[in-house]
């Protein structure tokens, strides 16, 4: 059992658990929303049409799930990830608090995770991390919004600078796993350094994803724009695939 412990029985009772309780929920505020609508009078084909539309948005955020979930499941198994991201959450904050909490350990997302000291810690990072707003922003959320709303929306040039806040905040993020991709986290350990490989797939994901937004924008496919950084990911994905396949000396090279 402790062999596996990232993916034991315990873990599976668990993650069955959670995605049960969630679709019970989601059943229970679907039922309660058809009859509320029909009550107040929203035709059958609206509300048939309003389900439909729904499910097609989630797809393109799950599919940016599933991308967080075979990133982190090299390191923390299927089974954590699967619960997180069931739950809450996405690549760039579950990614943060896991490499934090494995960095201050001396561990990485890079190295499969055998200790179940490590392992413990980072799911309760992972997790504590996105309880706190959850228990937060319902009490100071309604006061933040009114205040950081009528600071931000007060006119025109204030507007703009809250969404160059809020894409600075975002690259700041990205930025960070840009850094790591091209100077590595360990110069004493091969395995975390940066190399061929890792440059390989930061190069042609910020590629296709310049070709995928210039296509959504060209032919204007509005609702393939969310798809547009998933997509980018398995293609980086797919060409470290390749080089790995076909150019494997090529691939091992690696630098600090």
């Amino acid at each position: 059992m402790l062999e596996n412990f990232k993916e034991s029985p315990v873990m599976y009772g668990i993650a069955f658990s959670i995605i049960a309780f969630i679709f019970a929920q989601s059943l229970f505020f679907i039922i309660k929303s058809w009859k509320h609508g029909k009550k107040i009078g929203i035709s059958k084909e609206t509300l048939l049409n309003t389900i439909t539309s729904s499910i097609l948005f989630t797809v393109a955020p799950a599919v940016s799930i599933l991308v967080t979930v075979i990133v982190l499941a090299n390191a923390l198994g299927l089974v954590l990830p699967w619960i997180r991201l069931t739950v809450i959450g996405n690549l760039a904050y579950e990614t943060v608090a896991a490499e934090t909490a494995l960095g201050n350990l001396g561990g990485s997302l890079n190295q499969e995770i055998t200790d179940v000291n490590q392992f413990s810690t980072v799911a309760w990072a992972m997790t504590i991390g996105s309880v706190f707003p959850l228990t937060f922003l319902p009490i100071v959320c309604k006061k933040l919004q009114t205040k950081i709303g009528g600071a931000v929306n007060k006119n025109e040039k204030t507007a703009k600078l809250g969404d160059v806040l809020s894409a600075a905040a975002f690259i700041g993020i990205i930025s960070a796993f840009i850094a790591r991709a091209i100077a590595g986290t360990n110069a004493d350990d091969p395995t975390l350094n940066a190399g061929v490989a890792s440059v390989c797939v930061l190069v042609v994901s910020i590629i296709a994803m310049l070709l995928l937004s210039f296509v959504c924008r060209k032919y204007k496919l509005s609702k393939m724009e969310p798809f547009a950084m998933p997509l980018s990911m398995f293609i980086g994905m797919g060409s470290a695939i390749l080089l790995t396949r076909f150019l494997p000396d090529i691939a091992a090279i690696t630098w600090r």
